[in-house]
């Protein structure tokens, strides 16, 4: 459906210029509050927050977008809580049985043992692919956000639809995340098969990036990682391939089609050159996707009260 699409929703009328600095600026404070409580000062709270409000209060067109796209902001904010409720004080982690279990259906052998994929890689890393693959693993948010962008301009009813389903499949994750706490493959190379909780984020097959470009955007990254035990799902595969989806079904320009199937393909792949995901995790992940994009499209979509909803979101927007 173009962005030109009337519905019969009435139109909503304009917020005085004083209770939209009110709102922006309300919201900015409560939210860099709550996280100094939750999970202590970090400076890109600040960073967030301030565009926010920016974009809120600057213009139409800018409320405009940062309303279709707050989805991901909501996202982040969550993600960055979880720092303040671990996984693994909920359940067991994962370690030397899912490791035994990637083996077990994806091992292979090599040099007279059984390795798993993520082995072979640590033992068979080139510069040329360390730095496709940090190439690939940078794509994992802006790519997501840019195409969102691109169907604000484009579509504005399936850029909600793609940030909202985008939302609702990190949910899914989230809810394996915490039913069933993974440690990523690296974990195990690095630190064997005990749980050690106080385990930093490690950068792992990321590291040959940072050290070609003599950077360290990774290893910035990872330092305030919100959870090492969450390899299980891979949730960067789950955003390639929601993005390759909405592609396809809203039918965007070709380019954007070839352009976000390779991200995707080289998503997938890196998650296991990188040593961070098993391929069990990318599958997983994969099946993430699958389900959010069901839920969304099948269920939600088809419900009175949720269709009501996207009716005034879509004319908030408009």
């Amino acid at each position: 459906m173009s962005s030109t699409t009337i519905t019969n929703v009435s139109r909503i009328s304009p917020m005085p210029v004083h209770r939209r600095l009110l709102l922006a600026g309300g919201i900015s404070v409560a939210y860099l509050i709550l996280s100094f409580f939750l999970i202590g000062f970090r400076p890109e709270q600040i960073f967030i927050s301030g565009v926010f409000f920016l974009l809120y209060t600057l213009s139409k067109k800018t409320r405009n977008f940062v309303l279709t796209l707050m989805p991901f902001i909501v996202f982040w904010v969550i993600f960055d809580y979880m720092k303040a409720f671990p996984n693994y004080r909920f359940n067991t982690v994962h370690i030397g049985d899912l490791y035994a279990l990637e083996k077990k259906y994806f091992g292979f052998s090599y040099q007279g043992s059984l390795h798993t994929i993520n082995e072979f890689w640590t033992q068979n890393r080139n510069t040329f692919l360390d730095v496709l693959n940090g190439f690939f693993y940078l794509c994992w948010m802006p790519v997501p956000i840019s195409f969102a962008g691109y169907l604000f301009f484009k579509n504005r009813r399936a850029a909600i639809e793609f940030c909202l389903t985008f939302l609702l499949t990190n949910f899914v994750g989230f809810i394996g995340y915490y039913g069933y706490p993974a440690a990523p493959p690296w974990y195990i190379h690095e630190h064997g098969l005990a749980f050690n909780p106080a385990t930093p984020g490690n950068i792992a097959g990321l590291a040959g990036f940072d050290h070609f470009f003599g950077v360290q955007i990774f290893h910035g990254l990872y330092a305030k990682s919100s959870n090492v035990f969450a390899a299980m799902p891979s949730l960067h595969t789950a955003y390639a391939l929601l993005s390759v989806y909405y592609a396809f079904r809203k039918n965007v320009a070709l380019g954007w089609k070839i352009f976000l199937t390779i991200v995707c393909l080289g998503t997938w792949f890196a998650a296991l050159y990188t040593d961070h995901h098993y391929l069990l995790d990318v599958l997983v992940g994969i099946l993430c996707a699958i389900i959010g994009i069901t839920l969304f499209r099948s269920v939600l979509l088809r419900t009175r009260g949720f269709k009501k909803f996207m009716d005034g979101y879509y004319q908030q927007v408009a």
